[in-house]
């Protein structure tokens, strides 16, 4: 699917695109005082996007003009993203920022871990950052994001990367190119249902950087999801779509579920597999990204 160029004007920004992501891998290591569970994963970008659109206001407010399932507004982490930005640029920088429209056209699946809605809040963070003349750098609005959700600074980030903590300590990752074939079983998964299972595996070994040195030959089998036998067990059509998808590939869930991803070498054997599995399945092929396609904002601070 060709990316539409953004479109960058005076009154706003528009097809801003959103991707998804994959967790090639995702090990639960420990759990904090707090609750929180100790990550360590593998972010893979894939080319899979919503896009936003960006319409300067004149009243200051912040309005989403597009419906965004059942989510009322005031939930929409897009628009809690930029009444954020909005007030940490006055706090900081004293900028009385004019306001926003905001439209949303969603290609993600939800509710399926490809974290689409972490990074709609991100783009929206790097969009209006440049459109309001904020001018925070990358980390600075990863510090932002890290108070909507674990998986925003890794959008924020801006390339692959190795995560730590509860997900928003970031390494540079080089992962192997590819293409993804991802399964979207018609179930929704709450993760928080499966971070409370009793079953669930919290006590994986944490990896060394120096285990890392040949994962762009080995990331199909590199580790596993500690996730995905639990969302197996409390919903079985996560285990049917990963036998199906596991005839053809080296199958996983991605984050808790519930889609679940296989890596071929080339579009050609993505179509394939795709399509002998699309009369069963909503199926969907993406090829894999090394950057955020809004990386070039992120270093040059939105300007």
């Amino acid at each position: 699917m060709a990316v539409p160029e953004i479109e960058i004007t005076e009154n706003g920004i528009r097809h801003c695109p959103a991707p998804a992501k994959l967790n090639l891998f995702l090990h639960v290591t420990g759990r904090r005082q707090d609750g929180y569970h100790l990550l360590e994963t593998a972010f893979q970008l894939i080319g899979l996007y919503d896009y936003l659109h960006f319409t300067r206001r004149h009243d200051g407010q912040i309005r989403r003009i597009t419906p965004n399932g059942d989510i009322d507004e005031n939930d929409d982490l897009t628009v809690r993203a930029a009444r954020l930005l909005q007030d940490t640029a006055y706090r900081r920088k004293g900028l009385r920022v004019p306001g926003v429209d905001i439209a949303l056209q969603k290609h993600i699946p939800e509710g399926g871990g490809l974290g689409g809605g972490s990074s709609d809040a991100a783009t929206t963070l790097i969009a209006l950052n440049h459109l309001w003349c904020c001018r925070f750098g990358r980390h600075e609005l990863m510090a932002l994001g890290v108070q909507l959700g674990a998986d925003i600074p890794f959008f924020l980030f801006g390339e692959n990367a190795f995560a730590q903590g509860i997900g928003e300590k970031l390494t540079p990752l080089t992962t192997p190119d590819g293409w993804f074939v991802v399964i979207k079983p018609p179930v929704s998964v709450p993760t928080a249902t499966i971070f409370r299972a009793n079953e669930l595996t919290r006590n994986t070994e944490p990896i060394k950087m120096f285990d890392f040195p040949g994962f762009r030959e080995r990331a199909d089998h590199f580790g596993k999801n500690d996730l995905q036998p639990v969302a197996a067990k409390l919903y079985p059509e996560i285990g049917k779509a990963l036998d199906e998808l596991g005839q053809f590939g080296n199958a996983r869930m991605t984050g808790s579920g519930a889609c679940v991803f296989a890596r071929f070498d080339n579009v050609a054997q993505a179509k394939e597999t795709a399509g002998k599995l699309a009369g069963t399945w909503e199926v969907l092929t993406a090829e894999g990204l090394p950057y955020h396609p809004l990386k070039y904002l992120l270093d040059n601070k939105g300007e």
